[in-house]
């Protein structure tokens, strides 16, 4: 949809430098690369071809985990800017945060978040994973040395807090029923029966995704029809940002 890129330069042209410099994943990335100089502008743009992804499509509701929730609060400001501005365009967005599982945490680092770009591969469990590779990986992640399995959110036992929260969203058990289940039990008893909820869970979704990539030919269809509908309504969105603005 390439009238997303129009939109997120003009866009760009409005967004302080400075809000930008701001952003989390901006501090952290750019912190990692030895050379700053080597540092894309694109890492620092990013965030705003993030807000015209949203923006371009009048999204009322964003549904993201805790760790977006900068980036839809960027969104918003830059929307209430460019109307303050040049006139009401763009819906302003809410970001929709579940209250619980909103932050997955690495399961080999749980002071960090669970992301599919970590170095360790052992802390992210990925919904293409063989069963045996997630069942080692919840085998293998960080916990403590005490004994009690309870909701315990201090940082000395988020490692078993963390996999307590799988368990919870996976099992629809309340907090409360999951200590009782596991009074008594070691932590072996919860990786076992944890790594055997996730198995369950993402088998179907395994099972459903080999049955739709077997047909190349139904994909692009069905990406060809999908990009068709966006730009349908992405074009209405870019005409009234280039006409506020005085391009058109």
């Amino acid at each position: 949809v390439m009238e997303q890129m129009e939109l997120t330069w003009i866009l760009t042209c409005i967004t302080p430098v400075g809000w930008l410099e701001r952003m989390t994943q901006y501090k952290d990335k750019s912190k990692k690369v030895p050379d700053q100089e080597s540092i894309g502008a694109g890492l620092l743009m990013y965030p705003v071809l993030m807000a015209a992804d949203i923006l371009i499509y009048q999204a009322n509701y964003v549904p993201v985990g805790d760790d977006q929730r900068q980036h839809v609060e960027l969104t918003r400001d830059i929307a209430q800017r460019f109307n303050y501005r040049y006139g009401e365009v763009f819906t302003i967005p809410e970001a929709i945060i579940r209250q619980s599982g909103a932050r997955i945490m690495s399961l080999t680092k749980p002071e960090n978040k669970m992301s599919k770009s970590d170095e360790d591969a052992d802390g992210c469990l990925n919904l293409l994973d063989s069963a045996d590779e997630l069942r080692r990986k919840i085998k293998r992640a960080t916990t403590d040395s005490q004994r009690d399995i309870v909701f315990d959110p201090r940082p000395e036992r988020s490692g078993l807090y963390n996999l307590l929260t799988i368990y919870k969203e996976l099992s629809g058990l309340s907090e409360e029923e999951i200590e009782k289940h596991f009074s008594g039990q070691g932590y072996k008893a919860l990786k076992e029966e944890l790594a055997e909820l996730v198995v369950e869970k993402l088998t179907p979704i395994q099972q459903r995704y080999y049955e739709i990539t077997e047909d190349a030919h139904y994909i692009q269809r069905v990406l060809s029809e999908g990009a068709e509908k966006a730009r349908r309504v992405a074009s209405q969105t870019v005409k009234a940002a280039r006409k506020a603005v005085g391009m058109d």
